[in-house]
């Protein structure tokens, strides 16, 4: 089976952050197919066009993870039924200057965890609809949208219901089979594209 890079990105910039632990056990979950490595955006200044012909160096450092990377997958909680806006920010710097967008036919999958009953599921649409946008290939099934409960993740990352291992065991395994896929019938995205 051929090995892909996923940069993951956390859409939370806070430390104890839930959705950092559920990016924890899906390294841990993910096939040996896929080498997990986060790309951070906590650096990145907010996007102004201002930059665009001379881009600073923490958003050339950005731009130039995600081109080192052949998927992305979105770990995100969900601020105000949307994205975080740092999350936003990151993928307004990723996408920019125009025609040199870091997500064109960059295959990507979108997960989230939340205390409430809807687990991330507005916050998920919302990120969906900017990265169709941004010409990203998503991952549309399995959705993932989990509800967190004190003990389910564990700081490190483990995942203490079985049943919630599994499934995310399986979305791993069906993120690489996507990626595989996309793969198959695009071409590999050129640097800086």
């Amino acid at each position: 089976m051929t090995t892909y890079k996923v940069g993951y990105f956390i859409g939370s910039l806070a430390t104890a952050s839930i959705n950092r632990r559920l990016a924890r056990a899906l390294v841990v979950l993910a096939p040996p197919e896929l080498e997990m490595e986060e790309i951070s955006f906590r650096d990145l200044p907010l996007y102004s066009y201002d930059y665009d012909a001379n881009f600073p160096p923490p958003a050339k450092a950005f731009k130039e993870a995600i081109a080192a990377v052949d998927a992305v997958l979105f770990v995100t909680p969900e601020y105000n039924r949307s994205i975080p806006g740092g999350l936003k920010n990151a993928i307004d710097w990723a996408s920019r200057p125009y025609g040199t967008n870091s997500f064109t036919r960059k295959p990507s999958a979108v997960i989230g965890t939340s205390p409430g009953a809807i687990g991330t599921a507005v916050a998920q649409q919302s990120l969906r609809s900017v990265l169709g946008f941004c010409n990203s290939p998503q991952m549309n099934a399995p959705e993932a949208y989990i509800q967190f409960k004190p003990g389910l993740i564990t700081d490190e990352g483990e995942i203490t219901d079985e049943t919630t291992a599994d499934f995310l065991r399986s979305y791993m395994a069906e993120f690489h089979a996507f990626i595989t896929r996309v793969y198959t019938v695009l071409p590999r995205p050129r640097l800086n594209s």
